[in-house]
């Protein structure tokens, strides 16, 4: 796989760089190896579940984790781009309430490994995107929460014009200090 990891400002979340091989035909990569992401990325990590999703410009999703079954994600886009957000919501954490983004694209072929602990969301800034993710434990919907997208105590400067499109659960996310949390 020969990828590059690439640190954030938060030591346990990671941007993967996969090599890429290309020609006038196209192009090859890996875009996962459990043994070299063990090694570079996070160890003793199962993936159970994948995830895809396609949406337009102005999309926001997010910002999700669940309180029970925490969920680590491997997150990528394979069309268009998307600015992607994680929140520290580890309130033990010295960077608990901080949050960092990087843009993901099918250009950049960038990675985020997103660990358990923190909450993840994106708006699309492409006219549409398609966004692929591996999850460490299954979905649970009876413990998915969501944190409020423009909470002014997490400042996220979303690259969004005007009100992002959203689902109703994402509206109605809780600002960080009303939010359930992990301990």
């Amino acid at each position: 796989m020969a990828i590059q990891v690439i640190a954030t400002a938060f030591p346990e979340v990671k941007i993967i760089e996969p090599k890429v091989f290309g020609d006038a035909r196209g192009f090859f990569y890996e875009s996962f190896n459990a043994r070299e992401f063990g090694e570079k990325v996070a160890p003793c990590v199962e993936f159970v579940q994948d995830n895809h999703s396609r949406s337009v410009k102005g999309v926001l999703r997010g910002l999700h984790y669940q309180i029970e079954h925490p969920q680590g994600k491997l997150v990528r886009v394979v069309s268009g781009e998307v600015f992607d957000v994680v929140v520290d919501i580890r309130r033990g954490s010295p960077n608990f309430g901080k949050w960092e983004g990087v843009y993901l694209s099918a250009d950049n072929k960038r990675q985020l490994w997103v660990p358990p602990g923190f909450a993840h969301g994106f708006c699309v800034t492409s006219d549409t995107a398609e966004f692929l993710y591996k999850t460490t434990d299954y979905w649970y919907p009876e413990h998915e929460r969501s944190l409020l997208w423009n909470d002014p105590a997490l400042g996220i400067q979303w690259p969004v014009d005007g009100e992002p499109s959203m689902a109703a659960k994402d509206l109605a996310g809780k600002p960080l200090d009303a939010a359930e949390v992990y301990l």
